[in-house]
Order: structure tokens, then C-alpha cells, then sequence
């Protein structure tokens, strides 16, 4: 079978601008949110979740950063306050499922799932996943490294926080073009062997899943988006696929940023892994017998 290298191309930066209209701006908005700390005012709207998570009142500010914004924001704010292992487990494992939900909903509703199903899906996910870390001994946490926090940048006006705000967003999108042309390259030349044209279906389902783990939402939703346009992929897949990957996703990355300040890997990977297969398992279950057209697009 020819190989179609200049579809492959044309198909990943078609999924790949449709990303950053959503991507730039979103940034920009983070980055003077930030500037201004407008954050901490947020914050007060995380206060209630502190005592319920094991951590300390001033987290607000981490628990906000991160689910308003990203995990870098979340991560910044928690870096200061000296929390213990068991401490970070819980907040990489909580902000895992639930961080920069203004982005990455905006990004699902692209893939045609309800923006306030992924609000709803997350913050319950979260609050889930989290609970078998609150009742873990304490035994199962080893001792905090000490090292050099991470800090945001401050800047001498206005300006200069926009000028370089927006350097980095047009770095970030260079990136996610780079990287989805890549994968779709790779997966078009795999599904094009005979072996894996006879199983197509579930090379479909499987490289959406495995793109969503290890690069997380913003970047695997590119892939999701091109199978998706292809009708490769059942309102079905499309429903287990984002509700899986709204539990679990980014798992490389985004968990090792927290296992450098104490967290355990394995507990974060364990917890989220199976959340995001029971809930995904019992939800898709649920609305095979209701109706999914509230949730996805027909």
C-alpha cells in the first residue's frame, strides 16, 4: 500500500491549528492572570478543599493556579510551602485529573464532548481518585528531597510579561505542530502495513488512548482530533476515550514534576490508572442505556 506522507502532513497541521486558536489565547489570559494576582483572590474559592485533602490553608492558592491554569502554576505555588511527601502525592495526584480545565475542556468540546461534562468529570474524578491516597500509610511515603523550588518569572511592566508571554506561546505551539505531525506520520505508516490494516479498529482506539498518556490532552487531542474527522473513531470510542484520558493522561511528564518534591510515582500512576478504568468502564455502561447525545455530538 502507497504511503500518503503530504495527507499525513495536511491532516496534522489542520489538527494542530485547530488546538492553538484555543492554546494562544488561553495562555496569554494565564500569564495576566498571574501578572495582576488576580490568582489569589481564586484561591479563596479552593479554601474548602484544603482540610479535605490533608493539606495546608495556604495550598488555595496551588489547588487554584493549577486547576485554572496548568500544573507548572499549581506547582509553583505549592513549592514554597514545605509539604511533605503524602503532602505532594496527594496534590500531584488530585491536579493530575483536574488542572488547566479552561484549556483542555475547551480542547474535548473540539472533539465534540460537552465542556460541562469534562468540568463535572474532572472535579468528581479528582475528589475520587484522591481517596485511596487519604487512608495510605504513612509508611508507603519516603522522605522529601530538598531542593530548589519552582518560582514564576516577575517582569518590569506590563509589556514585557505580554512580549514574553506570547514568545513562549508561539514556542508551545511550535511544539504541539511539531510533535502531532510527527505521531501522525508514525501512526499513518503503521496503519498502512497489512498487519495492522486487518486490526484497524482497535489501532484506532489504542494510538488515541496511548497518544492521550503519555503527551496529555493539549497535545494527544491533535491525534483524537484528525481520527476523529476521519470517522475512524464511534461516538462510543470517542466517549471512552475522553473520559479515560480526562482521569489519566500526561503520565510521564507531569507526574515526575511532582516525584521531584517527594511524591510517589507509583501511587500517583496506580491510583489514576485505575480511577480512569473503573470510571471510564462503569460511565460508558451507564450511557449505553441513557443517551450519550448530551455528553457527545451526534
Amino acid at each position: 500500500m502507497r504511503y500518503p506522507l503530504r495527507d499525513s502532513l495536511r491532516s496534522s497541521l489542520t489538527s494542530s491549528l485547530l488546538i492553538l486558536r484555543y492554546v494562544v489565547p488561553l495562555y496569554l489570559a494565564a500569564d495576566i492572570l498571574i501578572y495582576f494576582d488576580l490568582l489569589r483572590y481564586l484561591g479563596v474559592l479552593f479554601a474548602p478543599f484544603t482540610s479535605l485533602l490533608d493539606l495546608p490553608s495556604e495550598a488555595a492558592v496551588a489547588l487554584a493556579g493549577g486547576v485554572l491554569i496548568n500544573i507548572y502554576a499549581g506547582i509553583a505555588f505549592a513549592a514554597p510551602l514545605g509539604l511533605s511527601p503524602y503532602q505532594w502525592t496527594i496534590l500531584a495526584v488530585f491536579l493530575g485529573v483536574c488542572h488547566s480545565m479552561i484549556v483542555e475542556s475547551a480542547i474535548m468540546a473540539k472533539l465534540g464532548i460537552s465542556y460541562g461534562y469534562s468540568i463535572v468529570l474532572r472535579g468528581l474524578g479528582a475528589c475520587l481518585a484522591v481517596i485511596p491516597v487519604l487512608f495510605m500509610p504513612a509508611s508507603f511515603f519516603g522522605a522529601a528531597k530538598q531542593i530548589r523550588g519552582v518560582t514564576l518569572p516577575h517582569y518590569s511592566d506590563f509589556w514585557q510579561m505580554l512580549l514574553h508571554s506570547l514568545g513562549n506561546a508561539l514556542i508551545l505551539s511550535a511544539k504541539i505542530i511539531l510533535l502531532i505531525s510527527l505521531i501522525i506520520v508514525v501512526m499513518d505508516l503503521l496503519k498502512s502495513t497489512k498487519f495492522l490494516q486487518a486490526h484497524l479498529a482497535k489501532v484506532n482506539t489504542s494510538f488515541s488512548i496511548i497518544a492521550g498518556q503519555l503527551l496529555g490532552i493539549t497535545y494527544g487531542a491533535g491525534i483524537l482530533l484528525r481520527e476523529a474527522s476521519r470517522g475512524t473513531l464511534s461516538r462510543e470510542d470517542i466517549f471512552f476515550i475522553g473520559t479515560f484520558l480526562m482521569i489519566c493522561h500526561s503520565i510521564v511528564e507531569d507526574v515526575l514534576l511532582f516525584v521531584l518534591f517527594g511524591a510517589n510515582y507509583w501511587i500517583i500512576i496506580g491510583v489514576r490508572l485505575t480511577a480512569a478504568v473503573l470510571i471510564s468502564w462503569t460511565l460508558l455502561r451507564v450511557f449505553r442505556v441513557i443517551s450519550l447525545d448530551w455528553v457527545v455530538r451526534p
